[in-house]
């Protein structure tokens, strides 16, 4: 399984920025994507998660820093997870991750990081 994010970039504060993650490979289901970010002498911390939890949209998780303004969406037949970010601010200046677990076709869980995708915030 692999993980396949984009949509980083530079942009001021305000301003709008979405990002994508695309997962492909031997999968038979995804439970839950998610993308996490890490700034520079911190730790990696989530930003904000989806589980297909059978409801329309599925069950979604948000840091409270960025309620409000991100907003997690999955779309299911691409495997593919959005984080539309609005509002940015400089404090959301990191490099995000993506992640996902669910059930590949061997009947084996897995569980993968994609590549970072930097987003800087500045004016």
């Amino acid at each position: 399984v692999q993980l396949q994010a984009y949509g980083g970039g530079l942009v001021q504060p305000g301003e709008s920025l979405r990002l994508s993650c695309a997962a492909s490979g031997s999968i038979f289901r995804i439970n839950s994507m998610g993308w996490y970010r890490q700034a520079p002498g911190k730790q990696r911390e989530l930003v904000a998660s989806i589980t297909d939890g059978g409801s329309p949209g599925g069950s979604t998780n948000y840091a409270d820093s960025v309620k409000g303004r991100f907003t997690i969406s999955r779309d299911n037949t691409k495997n593919t997870v959005y984080l539309q970010m609005n509002n940015l601010k400089p404090e959301d200046t990191a490099v995000y991750y993506c992640k996902s677990d669910g059930i590949g076709t061997d009947w084996r869980r897995f569980d993968y990081w994609g590549q970072g995708t930097q987003v800087t915030v500045s004016s």
